[in-house]
C-alpha cells in the first residue's frame, strides 16, 4: 500500500516531466524571433553565422537523441533526466551571459544535449510510473506540452526580446529548470535498469554529428566558397564518407543509433523519409517567415511573435481531424495531404508577398494553410512510423523517427540560409526570398511523394491529437 506522501509525490510527476519537456520543446521555436536583436548586439548581421544559433541544436540533438534514450535504459531513466535536465538549465545560463556568437553557438549545443538525454528519459518515466489506466492520458497530456509550446514560444519570444532583451530567452528558462530539478529530485523515484545492456554507439552519434554538420556547412558557405570550390567539395565528401561508416556501424554494432532490420520495414523507412522531408520544408518555411517579418517589412520581435502564433495554433485542430479520420483513410494519404497544403502555403508566399502585399492579405492565410498541413503530417508520420513495429522496438523506432526530424530542419534551415545568401549576392532580397519559398514547395511535394508509401500493413493506427514535445 502507498502511503500518503508517495502518493502525494506521485501526483506530482507529470507536472515535473511536462515541464522538462516544454523547456526542451520552447527552444525549438522561441530563438527564431530573437535573430535580428542577437546579430546586431554580436554585429554579425549575416544570416550565414546567425543559422547555427538553430542548427547546433538540432544537429546535437538529431544525434545524441537514440544513444541518450537507450543510455537511460542502462543507467537508470531518473538518473539521465536529471542529468538532462540539468545541462539544460546550465546551457542557459550560459547562453545567456555569451560575450560572442560562437560562444552562443556552443552553449546552445550544451542546451541540446541536456534536451537529447530528457526528452526520452522523461517518455520512458511517464510510462514507468504511471498506472496502466491512466498512461494514455498521461502521455497525451505530456505530449501536448509541444503544441503548447510551438503556440506561445514565439509570442514570449517577441516579448521577452522587445521588454527586455533577447538573453532573457535563455534566462528565463533558469528558474524555470531549477524549480523542475528539485522537484524532479523529490517526486520521481528510481526506475528499474538494465546494467547489463551494451553501451550505446556514441561513436557512430559523433559519425552522423560530423556527417550533417560538414553537409550543412557545405551548403550554407557555397556561395561565398563557390559552389565547386575544394573546401565545398571536401565537406561533400566528408558528408558522404561519414554516411558510409554510420553505416557501416549501424549493421555491426550490438546497440547502434539506427537499427539497420528497422529500415528494412517499408512503413518505417518510408516515414523516416517523409519526416526528414517535411521537417525540412518546414523549419526553412518558419525561419523565411520570421525573416522576412523582420527584414523586409521591419517588424519587431513582438509583432513577429504575434504574426507567426496563428499558425501553430490551428495545428491541433487540424491534428484531431487526422485522428478522426485515419480509420477510413490510409495514413499515407493523410501525410501527403499534409505535405501539399505545405506546399500550396509557400505558393501562396509567392503570389502574394513577391509583390510585397501586406500581413493579413499575403501571409497569414498562407500562414494558416501552412499550420493545418502540420496538423494533418506530423502526428500521421509519428504513429504510423511505429505502427509495423513490433512493440518491443516502438520507443526505438520513435526516437529514430523523431532524430530525422531534427535532421531534416537542420538540412531545411542550411538549404535555405544557402538560397538567400546566393541571392544577396545579387542585392535582390525579395527574389531570393521568393526562390527560397519555392525549393520549399519542392522539398514538400517530395514529401507527399514519400508520404505514400508510409501506409502500415497493419490495420491503422490513429494518430495522436497531441504532438510529441519537439512538435513544430
Amino acid at each position: 500500500m502507498a502511503t500518503d506522501s508517495q502518493r502525494g509525490r506521485a501526483g506530482w510527476v507529470l507536472p515535473v516531466l511536462c515541464v522538462g519537456a516544454f523547456m526542451a520543446s520552447l527552444d525549438l521555436f522561441i530563438v527564431n524571433v530573437a535573430f535580428g536583436d542577437i546579430g546586431r548586439e554580436f554585429r554579425s548581421s549575416s544570416v550565414v553565422n546567425l543559422s547555427w544559433v538553430l542548427n547546433a541544436y538540432a544537429i546535437l540533438y538529431a544525434a545524441l537523441l537514440v544513444p541518450l534514450g537507450r543510455l537511460a535504459d542502462r543507467l537508470g531513466q531518473r538518473t539521465v533526466f536529471l542529468a538532462g535536465l540539468a545541462s539544460f538549465t546550465a546551457g542557459s545560463a550560459a547562453c545567456a551571459v555569451s560575450d560572442n556568437l560562437w560562444a552562443l553557438v556552443a552553449f546552445r549545443g550544451m542546451q541540446a544535449m541536456g534536451a537529447a538525454a530528457l526528452t526520452p528519459a522523461s517518455l520512458g518515466l511517464l510510462v514507468a510510473t504511471t498506472p496502466a489506466d491512466r498512461r494514455d492520458r498521461a502521455v497525451r497530456i505530456w505530449a501536448a506540452t509541444g503544441a503548447l509550446a510551438a503556440a506561445v514560444g514565439p509570442v514570449v519570444g517577441g516579448l521577452l526580446v522587445e521588454e527586455a532583451s533577447w538573453r532573457w530567452i535563455f534566462l528565463v528558462n533558469v528558474p524555470i529548470g531549477l524549480v523542475a530539478l528539485l522537484g524532479a529530485h523529490w517526486s520521481i523515484p528510481d526506475t528499474r535498469h538494465n546494467t547489463t545492456a551494451e553501451w550505446p554507439d556514441f561513436l557512430g552519434g559523433g559519425v552522423l554529428l560530423m556527417s550533417i554538420g560538414t553537409l550543412s556547412l557545405a551548403l550554407v558557405k557555397a556561395p561565398a566558397w563557390g559552389w565547386a570550390s575544394p573546401a565545398v567539395m571536401a565537406c561533400f565528401g566528408s558528408a558522404a564518407l561519414g554516411v558510409a561508416v554510420f553505416w557501416r556501424r549501424s549493421v555491426h554494432h550490438p546497440s547502434p543509433v539506427v537499427e539497420a532490420d528497422l529500415l528494412r520495414v517499408p512503413t518505417f523507412a518510408w516515414s523516416n523519409a517523409t519526416a526528414l522531408a517535411f521537417n525540412a520544408a518546414f523549419a526553412a518555411d518558419l525561419l523565411s517567415v520570421i525573416l522576412w517579418m523582420q527584414e523586409v517589412w521591419h517588424y519587431s520581435a513582438l509583432q513577429t511573435g504575434l504574426a507567426v502564433a496563428p499558425g501553430p495554433l490551428v495545428v491541433p485542430l487540424f491534428a484531431a481531424l487526422a485522428q478522426r479520420v485515419a480509420h477510413r483513410v490510409p495514413s499515407g494519404a493523410i501525410a501527403a495531404a499534409g505535405c501539399l497544403l505545405l506546399a500550396l502555403g509557400n505558393v501562396v508566399l509567392v503570389l502574394a508577398n513577391g509583390a510585397a502585399r501586406g500581413y493579413a492579405v499575403g501571409l497569414l492565410p498562407a500562414w494558416l494553410v501552412i499550420g493545418a498541413g502540420v496538423g494533418l503530417a506530423v502526428p500521421t508520420i509519428l504513429s504510423a512510423a511505429t505502427a509495423d513495429l513490433p512493440p518491443t522496438r516502438a520507443s526505438t523506432g520513435s526516437a529514430v523517427v523523431n532524430m530525422s526530424r531534427q535532421i531534416g530542419a537542420s538540412l531545411g534551415v542550411s538549404l535555405l540560409v544557402a538560397i538567400l545568401a546566393s541571392a544577396s549576392v545579387a542585392h535582390d532580397v525579395q527574389a531570393a526570398f521568393v526562390w527560397g519559398w519555392w525549393a520549399i514547395v519542392i522539398t514538400a511535394f517530395v514529401g507527399a511523394l514519400t508520404a505514400l508509401g508510409m501506409t502500415p500493413h497493419s490495420p491503422n493506427i490513429a494518430p495522436t491529437a497531441a504532438l510529441s514535445s519537439d512538435t513544430p
